[in-house]
């Protein structure tokens, strides 16, 4: 529909210029250009003990598991004399399923900060069991070299790709969609935006997707937006994440430790009159905005 692609080019570059326009200091095109190219993430991890640490970090993004966990014992990294090196087949053996045990370990030996709750729904228990089936899955790979061609075989294909974030969902406790593709993202895979609150928020109230979005329709949401702007789905689910977020990680001299504030709310005001003569309908449906395109 060429309506919808019109609208879709439209507010990603309303979105790119958006930030260096408000005159926040430090803040300039350059630097938004910075956070929309790849290659400043982090190196492929090289062995299976990297990409279940990898895991382990990604899986402490949900909620308030960063607050509760990698604060608590001064960073996830700091697991990895309880979890052997990050060796899961060791973890693995040297557990056998237990999660009280893992958490036993920390407790004894890390001394987490806090009180250190332990109710089937409370957060320390939740990613003790996240540990567990992290080993689990990730013991199922000979290599890394083994688990990117895994990743390398659905990726290769727009029609199966979204079913990677589902399977690895299900494989690791505590690892639902959002947070599958945001490991997969940082890891160089640019295809898998990671539909987040931010992201939520402005594109429903822009309607650029229904209303009541699941994680997976969000998801191709964004990567149609992407690819009527002619930019990858990592690019634009940047775009759109540092206007929300307004956390600038890789510069901590900005505003206060590199957050300078969010201006979603700013921006969804902003955009939406400038959007109305390209969307005469206010109402989005799952009919009139197609999942993704591929431009």
């Amino acid at each position: 529909m060429k309506e919808v692609a019109l609208i879709d080019k439209n507010i990603y570059h309303l979105a790119k210029e958006y930030l260096p326009a408000r005159k926040i200091a430090g803040v300039t095109a350059v630097l938004i250009e910075k956070y929309l190219n790849p290659l400043s993430l982090n190196p492929k991890p090289t062995t299976k003990e990297a990409i279940y640490h990898r895991i382990l970090e990604s899986a402490q993004n949900a909620n308030m598991k960063a607050g509760v966990i990698g604060r608590a014992i001064g960073g996830v990294e700091k697991l990895s004399p309880i979890l052997s090196g990050f060796n899961a087949k060791t973890v693995l053996e040297k557990y056998a399923g237990n999660c009280d045990a893992v958490l036993d370990d920390i407790v004894k030996k890390l001394k987490p900060n806090g009180e250190i709750r332990r109710t089937s729904r409370s957060i320390w228990p939740h990613y003790c069991k996240t540990i567990l089936s992290a080993a689990k899955f990730i013991e199922q790979f000979s290599s890394a070299l083994d688990f990117f061609g895994w990743v390398d075989f659905f990726d290769k294909d727009e029609r199966a790709r979204a079913s990677l974030p589902m399977l690895l969902s299900r494989e690791i406790e505590g690892f639902g969609f959002a947070l599958s593709c945001d490991f997969l993202k940082e890891m160089g895979y640019i295809n898998f935006p990671k539909p987040d609150v931010h992201l939520r928020d402005i594109f429903t109230a822009l309607n650029l997707c229904p209303g009541k979005s699941d994680d997976y329709q969000l998801f191709k949401a964004v990567i149609r937006v992407a690819n009527h702007s002619g930019v990858s789905p990592y690019n634009a689910d940047k775009v759109f994440w540092l206007i929300g977020s307004g956390y600038f990680y890789n510069d901590l001299d900005l505003g206060n430790k590199g957050r300078v504030g969010s201006y979603k709310k700013e921006f969804i005001e902003y955009a939406k009159p400038l959007l109305e003569k390209y969307n005469p309908q206010p109402v989005a449906t799952a009919d009139r905005w197609p999942l993704a395109s591929s431009g």
